[in-house]
């Protein structure tokens, strides 16, 4: 069988998944049952935690390889595992760095990212995502680097949300990616966040069917959604379409 021939195979049974309503309904009951024993903080990425799904950890190399982008930007860092990740793919690729943004780096994460062995290709700025001064460093960081790619995974309140899309998409051009991460908050039983801000009706979701409702510059790719099942980003994969 061809790489075409497969590719197609794949195609359609990635398809007849999606017109079986009852894997969706299988795959959101289970999310939401294993959410109460913390599933994403399982894992880790090359010794650090990297608090993420495996299976959006698979969308998102799929993501960098393809695109091959001379930055990627993150919002939020915590452990420091998503940025080593993305550090590691782009090593294998050859070139890139990783700026990895938050308020609070904590000292023993930040310890532990500056002496591992990928470091080189990650730069870490301290400060709300919002502050228009990190923003002006991240400007002159990426200042004529053609491709970016972004990941949005820090505070997830709709207003939050919304902004960092509408400060951050300007540095994506044609054929790359915004990833906005938790929308799967909107699809979760209320109140499943008691001690934070974020619930049904305000969260990383809402705030992308807002931005998508003034930005024509960016689609939803559900190809990436749809072969997944089990995802933490249910319409937070965005392909910017025009530069």
């Amino acid at each position: 069988m061809t790489n075409k021939d497969f590719e197609k195979r794949n195609q359609k049974k990635i398809k007849s998944m999606v017109d079986d309503k009852e894997i969706e309904k299988i795959s959101r009951k289970w999310f939401n049952r294993v959410f109460s024993y913390e599933y994403s903080y399982h894992f880790s990425w090359l010794g650090r935690p990297i608090i993420q799904f495996p299976q959006d950890m698979i969308a998102i190399q799929e993501i960098i390889w393809k695109t091959k982008p001379d930055i990627i930007i993150e919002t939020g860092i915590a452990h420091g595992g998503s940025l080593i990740f993305s550090a590691s793919i782009l090593e294998l690729i050859g070139k890139g760095k990783v700026i990895g943004i938050d308020i609070d780096i904590r000292k023993h994460n930040r310890k532990e990212i500056e002496k591992h062995p990928l470091k080189k290709r990650i730069t870490m700025l301290e400060g709300s995502s919002l502050d228009g001064e990190i923003l002006k460093q991240v400007k002159k960081l990426v200042k004529n680097k053609k491709k970016i790619v972004v990941f949005l995974d820090s505070y997830h309140t709709h207003e939050h949300v919304l902004r960092e899309l509408e400060m951050y998409s300007p540095l994506v051009k044609n054929g790359s990616y915004v990833v906005v991460f938790d929308t799967m908050v909107e699809f979760m039983p209320k109140n499943s966040f008691p001690n934070r801000p974020w619930d049904k009706g305000n969260n990383p979701h809402t705030a992308v069917m807002d931005f998508l409702k003034k930005n024509k510059r960016f689609k939803i790719d559900k190809e990436i959604e749809n072969k997944l099942l089990i995802t933490s980003c249910p319409d937070g994969f965005l392909k910017c379409i025009k530069s």
